[in-house]
């Protein structure tokens, strides 16, 4: 009886691809790219969607053209294609032949216009990004705990450098309301004040998975950080406006780790080396100091030291000598040159004039010198000075 045939899953999905690719003709359609996948094998797997529906996608040898397109998680495309059925897996998707963009989706605009309005204030000016510490005490982390992305970054730390201390502030990474928690974590970070780095990560996902780190309460956040914040969101071709307001992006988590983290071992081979050559260094200077000791221990201040002694006091003697003949000849000096000045100034001594015959005439009133007969009346009260006293004398 027909009701009693058993069919095989293969056979179900076979009558159904026959049915469903038969039924339409390749045609356009217009959707949102999400959860883009550009494979080694030069083939593109995606999914399209609008705001209320979505169908996987599937781009046979167009990874070359969908990168030449600069086609990314959130833009707006056409594509040209029929509905086929994958049979493995029971499932149907748009096979595409011809793809052109059709401008950016939803998501991809408010990334966007996000990013060029905080670029414009400055936040993301490299001029305000700092380094890395080179060996941080603390490292925060700000992750879900559960999430491959800490798993990466513990592991790749112990490997690096197992003595370091993180401190991890578990938060939500996505899903509505998990943008403030992340952002309080940073701030909680701060407050606290032992770490010396931040590192903000989760593992890779659609634009939609990562967008909680495209929220301008995250990027304020990380901007406002006293503490250098690295960021590691996603994979390597995953870009977060959390990224651009980051002191550094990394791109993955384990990168992130090593990024932060120096390894243990260069560290202790660069120690060893620096305490070789303090030791040669040391070494160098007793060995000079050594040297400097015999010599010194050979010199005649400690083969002989009351002959030096001796000879030290004979050159003292010696310059006391010199000194007494040298303070000596000066005083002689200096008395004959006494001697000759006294001699010129008593020769320009008035009262010498006055000794061979000469008179000074001063007037009787005021006592000024009279030095011409001129204005001098009769009947003028004069006086004149003599070697051995005074005149009074009147005109006539």
């Amino acid at each position: 009886m027909p009701d009693e045939q058993v069919w095989s899953i293969s056979e179900i999905n076979a009558a159904l691809r026959d049915m469903i690719e038969n039924s339409f003709m390749p045609f356009w359609i217009r959707g949102e790219i999400s959860n883009l996948v550009l494979h080694r094998s030069g083939h593109a797997y995606c999914s399209l969607k609008d705001d209320k529906s979505q169908m996987r996608a599937a781009f046979f040898g167009g990874a070359a053209k969908m990168r030449e397109l600069g086609l990314q998680n959130g833009a707006l495309i056409e594509a040209f294609g029929n509905v086929t059925v994958y049979e493995v897996r029971g499932e149907y998707q748009f096979s595409m032949r011809k793809v052109r963009p059709a401008g950016m989706g939803d998501l991809q605009l408010r990334f966007e216009e996000l990013r060029r309005r905080l670029e414009a204030e400055g936040l993301f000016d490299p001029m305000r990004k700092r380094e890395l510490p080179f060996l941080p005490r603390k490292i925060g982390l700000v992750t879900s705990p559960t999430g491959a992305a800490v798993r990466d970054f513990l592991q790749i730390l112990e490997r690096r450098f197992p003595r370091m201390q993180v401190r991890i502030v578990p938060v939500p990474v996505q899903g509505a309301g998990s943008a403030p928690k992340i952002a309080g974590a940073v701030d909680f970070l701060n407050r606290l004040g032992d770490c010396d780095v931040i590192v903000v990560t989760r593992g890779g996902g659609s634009m939609e998975d990562l967008w909680e780190f495209n929220e301008e309460v995250v990027a304020r956040a990380v901007a406002a950080s006293r503490i250098p914040v690295v960021s590691a969101v996603g994979h390597e071709i995953d870009f977060t406006i959390c990224d651009f307001a980051s002191d550094l992006r990394a791109p993955t988590p384990s990168a992130a780790a090593e990024m932060v983290a120096p390894r243990e071992e260069d560290l202790l081979d660069r120690l060893e080396g620096c305490a070789r050559h303090l030791r040669s260094a040391v070494e160098l200077r007793i060995a000079s100091a050594a040297r400097r000791v015999e010599a010194l221990a050979g010199a005649p201040l400690f083969r002989e030291p009351g002959h030096l002694l001796e000879m030290r006091s004979q050159q003292l003697d010696e310059m006391q000598v010199r000194m007494t003949n040298r303070m000596e000849r000066n005083l002689a000096d200096a008395g004959h040159l006494l001697n000759a000045l006294a001699l010129r100034l008593d020769g320009v001594d008035p009262r010498r004039q006055l000794e061979r015959g000469y008179a000074i005439l001063t007037n009787g009133r005021d006592g000024k010198p009279i030095t011409s007969a001129e204005g001098v009346v009769s009947g003028t009260a004069v006086k004149a000075l003599l070697a051995d006293g005074e005149l009074a004398l009147h005109v006539d």
